[in-house]
């Protein structure tokens, strides 16, 4: 029967276990000076060897022939504690059996001395499971056991584990194991099994990981599953993530506003049949990421990334300021929530939070306004935003240039001298004549007025019940308008991206607004337009933010 990797890998020694070194000395050093404990709590995040160092230090205790503390596993005691059989070292899975019926025939077993070994030894694993009542079983026996029982017990959750049993445990906290360790481990074992492993993609293995051993050689078998060699893009599609170059094609897209890149990038994720959620997650670490570089001197020290990667992430956190990356990692984060609960709208949750995070004007969050105001401040220092000159000066000017000069007024009085004489010399034959009809005038083109339509309020908040996020576009960006000229129904908003969101939502916006109009409208007859701001709507934008930044007080 095949035998899983992790299994099959699983260290026999305290020197085959990786990044634990801290504490596989003390229990080495315990073991050959046999000053052992009589209970150990070893709490840390799942796949970082709690179980592992538990079954060695209960070989290492009773094997005969101890090699500086590991279990030689020759003797007699070593090769009946690896068989499945030996009845002195119990595991027992807390989450299973967390009652305390199972702790109180622990509690009479112990009474008992080991049947083969030196000691019998009980692992506990994930601890934190067992019941109040269990626990309060366990607390006289784990304070002063029979000499021949060692208590380990194992737990992912510290939090949860009352402080009586804290005080009677010798406590180890196993650390998570870093991608570089995780990594090499997983080219040794490639190795030996005859696997084609890139080391870029034993690197990503190892991220995905999170610092768990046992989770990264899973992966590693999985992927060698496929039968092929195991590069970046098989362990992307095994692990069904987006992948990192797709995480940075998205955060360009937001740092230039590229509403097509965003939505092709989406969709290119939901065709796949992507987890959206564990997508997201990517999300939001590149986000903590670039927030680490823009933030620190050594950003690379507190970074789980290769010298390549940094500098990719060094160039597009350049990109964005320091406020702005804070905002976009709140609104990644609450939306991380929505996405878990929600079911079939997540492409859409999505696509209006990336929307969202290219336009703060959508968010009215203090967040988003510092950003925004971060923005300004940037731009007029760069100078690449410039200031029109104030009303009063511009229309001193106009006058200035109404006035003439005075070789001007000189000029004009000659003329007119001039134009007087000759009207006095012509012959009074001339001055008599009848004038000629002019030519009949044009008549002037009927001026274009639009006028809002009188059920805009009521529409908007139908839109709304109907689809939120529809409901949200049409009220912050967009208004709708009659035209006298044409019977057209014109809803013009302010915003591209708004406008593409409308648009693939027309049916809906058209089915809605024949709830108002009378007779109904035909989609020929509504027309969606972009209609860019004014200058003086951006200035008046601007003056509002430089008066909230002078009368903020000062910290």
């Amino acid at each position: 029967m095949h035998q899983a990797l992790y299994r099959k890998w699983r260290p026999r020694t305290f020197g085959d276990v990786c990044g634990q070194e801290h504490i596989t000395s003390v229990l080495r050093h315990e073991v050959m000076t046999k000053t052992t404990s009589h209970a150990y709590l070893f709490c840390g995040s799942r796949g970082t060897g709690k179980t592992t160092c538990a079954k060695i230090l209960a070989r290492a205790v009773s094997c005969e022939n101890p090699q500086n503390g590991d279990p030689c596993g020759e003797c007699a005691s070593c090769k009946a504690a690896q068989s499945q059989s030996c009845i002195d070292i119990v595991e027992m899975d807390a989450a299973s059996n967390n009652g305390v019926d199972d702790i109180r025939s622990i509690r009479d077993e112990v009474e008992y001395l080991p049947a083969e070994l030196k000691y019998k030894v009980y692992i506990i694993d994930e601890v934190h499971m067992l019941t109040p009542s269990a626990f309060n079983a366990l607390l006289k026996t784990l304070e002063e056991p029979p000499p021949h029982v060692i208590f380990i017990l194992a737990t992912t959750e510290l939090n949860k584990i009352p402080a009586t049993i804290l005080s009677r445990c010798q406590r180890f906290d196993f650390r998570r194991i870093s991608s570089d360790v995780i990594a090499s481990r997983l080219e040794t074992i490639a190795a030996a099994e005859n696997i084609q492993l890139d080391h870029e993609a034993a690197f990503m293995i190892a991220h995905l990981a999170e610092g768990g051993m046992r989770d990264a050689i899973s992966l590693l078998e999985l992927c060698a599953g496929e039968a092929r060699p195991i590069d970046e893009e098989l362990v992307e599609e095994v692990a069904g993530t987006g992948g990192r170059d797709a995480v940075i094609r998205l955060c360009e897209g937001v740092a230039s506003r590229d509403y097509d890149a965003i939505f092709a990038e989406i969709d290119k994720i939901y065709r796949s049949s992507r987890d959206l959620t564990v997508f997201w997650q990517d999300m939001i670490s590149f986000w903590r990421d670039m927030l680490v570089v823009k933030t620190t001197r050594g950003g690379a020290e507190y970074l789980d990334l290769t010298e390549r990667q940094y500098n990719e992430l060094a160039r597009v956190a350049e990109r964005f300021s320091t406020e702005t990356i804070i905002y976009h990692a709140k609104l990644l984060d609450s939306t991380l929530e929505t996405l878990r609960r929600a079911s079939s709208s997540k492409r859409v949750i999505a696509e209006m939070t990336l929307v969202r995070m290219c336009d703060e004007r959508f968010s009215p969050t203090n967040e988003a306004v510092l950003s925004r105001i971060a923005a300004l401040e940037s731009k007029i220092k760069s100078g690449a935003l410039s200031v029109d000159k104030p009303q009063q000066a511009q229309a001193q000017s106009a006058m200035s240039q109404s006035q003439p000069t005075p070789a001007q007024s000189s000029q004009t009085q000659s003329s007119q001298s001039q134009q007087s004489q000759l009207s006095q010399s012509q012959p009074q034959s001339t001055q008599s004549a009848q004038p000629q009809p002019s030519p009949a005038e044009p008549a002037a083109p009927v001026k274009k007025e639009y006028r809002q339509l009188p059920y805009w309020a009521d529409f908007v908040q139908k839109c709304t019940e109907r689809d939120p996020m529809l409901g949200s576009f049409m009220r912050e960006t967009a208004k709708g308008y009659t035209v006298n000229t044409d019977g057209y129904v014109h809803i013009r908003t302010n915003n591209q991206a708004a406008q593409a969101i409308i648009t693939r939502m027309f049916s809906t916006l058209l089915e809605t607004l024949n709830e108002f109009s009378d007779p109904p409208l035909t989609s020929d007859s509504v027309k969606l337009e972009y209609v860019p701001e004014r200058r003086d709507d951006k200035q008046r934008e601007l003056d509002e933010l430089a008066r909230t930044l002078d009368s903020s007080p000062e910290t």
